[in-house]
């Protein structure tokens, strides 16, 4: 199964984009399609759950939005991930996401839907790299600030 997520917002044209090549995929299409208007035709689908943690573990490939939390959630669940920036996100963070996420290796980019295909292609072929979190020193620094302030 491929799972389509767009979060919380719109993408309509990524919903439709999916919804489009899903007849000439040999797998089930499952799409969460938030507050958009287009519904697709080729797969089941829903708005919102409160959790979609069993979508992406069952996934073949997640196909989502460049959300930071959906892409961190996926990479964490070890399932190939094609990542497009919603171009309505008004600072255009998304794209900087995917590409730092991408030179990395961890997913593959796809930042024309024209290109969709052959990134699910990719997906299918291409190893990605495991992601592990970098480690985190906040809890060490925020020690360090508050014992330089206390008495």
């Amino acid at each position: 199964m491929i799972f389509c997520t767009v979060g919380t917002t719109e993408f309509d044209d990524l919903v439709r984009a999916v919804d489009t090549l899903a007849p000439t995929l040999d797998e089930s299409v499952v799409f969460q399609i938030g507050q958009g208007l287009y519904e697709p035709t080729h797969g089941e689908w829903f708005r919102f759950l409160p959790d979609i943690t069993e979508y992406i573990r069952n996934a073949s490939i997640v196909i989502a939005h460049g959300g930071f939390g959906t892409t961190v959630e996926v990479l964490y669940a070890g399932v190939p991930l094609i990542s497009v920036p919603n171009p309505d996100r008004f600072d255009k963070h998304q794209e900087q996401i995917i590409k730092r996420f991408g030179a990395e290796g961890y997913l593959i980019p796809c930042f024309h839907l024209e290109d969709l295909s052959a990134a699910i292609t990719k997906a299918r072929s291409t190893p990605l790299r495991p992601y592990t979190p970098p480690e985190t020193t906040l809890h060490l620094e925020i020690r360090a600030f508050l014992a330089k302030r206390a008495p």
